[in-house]
């Protein structure tokens, strides 16, 4: 159910072309931040681990190996799931006067009268409000990542329900980091978003996890980011009950409406 609007955000850029580029941008930028993050984690993992794990020092060459390779590949997985969780969160921080344009020709193209919500706020306070709430689910995603990657010494546990539970976790707050974009120019708070979001658990996770599992595709989550977020307006819209114009009546008429804004 959920995923019909990641296919409606990418449709919706495939047809807002100058749209596309306003929201590359920042991903762009991420991306390389990101990447050379993972290398030096890879490059220093072997010092890392160990560094941390002094009392095997002492054991045969095999368990020694085998241990610290076991927790250099958690090591990494961990690394991994915080960088798709983070990565939309930074990368709207960075883009975001990119994005709230892009979720404005959205909603303006879907909007009945040609209009899109506006927070009213200046651009210095919207910033403070979504670094803040960015926060807020970091510390929330961080504790299910150490939770997770704790589990993940549980023998089949671990390498079966753990990742499927990671993606799940991953999938949601990746969601509601997306429909933030639309949701916080209405006014509404960090609790109210989450609570809206479980209570339509079924299409955030729709929604949400497809773009987890895109997003481990190297440069993936660049190019599919602007479509993200124009298809995390539209959940947006549906889960607020607002009145929007069918996809295939407003095909023309949201083309000329993104242009001249």
């Amino acid at each position: 159910m959920g995923f019909k609007y990641l296919a409606k955000g990418q449709r919706w850029m495939t047809q807002h072309g100058r749209s596309y580029g306003l929201g590359l941008l920042p991903g762009l930028v991420t991306l390389v931040l990101y990447v050379g993050a993972l290398v030096g984690l890879v490059a220093w993992s072997d010092d890392f681990v160990a560094w941390a794990t002094p009392f095997a020092d002492g054991w045969g060459d095999t368990w020694l190996t085998l241990f610290r390779g076991v927790l250099r590949v958690l090591l990494f997985a961990l690394a991994l799931f915080l960088a798709v969780i983070t990565f939309t969160a930074v990368t709207l921080l960075v883009g975001q006067p990119f994005y709230e344009e892009l979720s404005e020709r959205v909603d303006k193209s879907r909007s009945p009268d040609g209009t899109a919500p506006e927070s009213g706020l200046p651009l210095m306070r919207e910033l403070w409000i979504s670094a803040r709430d960015s926060i807020r689910v970091l510390v929330r995603v961080l504790f299910y990542g150490i939770l997770l990657f704790a589990c993940g010494f549980i023998p089949v546990v671990g390498q079966t329900v753990v990742p499927v539970i990671g993606f799940c976790v991953s999938g949601f707050f990746l969601t509601e980091e997306l429909t933030a974009v639309a949701l916080q120019r209405r006014g509404i708070e960090l609790k109210e978003r989450l609570a809206l979001l479980r209570s339509h658990r079924s299409m955030v996770l729709g929604f949400g996890v497809p773009l987890t599992l895109a997003y481990l595709v190297p440069f993936v989550a660049v190019f599919l980011m602007p479509g993200a977020v124009a298809g995390a307006t539209l959940m947006a819209r549906d889960l607020l009950d607002e009145p929007s114009i069918d996809d295939e009546d407003s095909d023309d008429d949201a083309q000329s409406t993104a242009t001249t804004s």
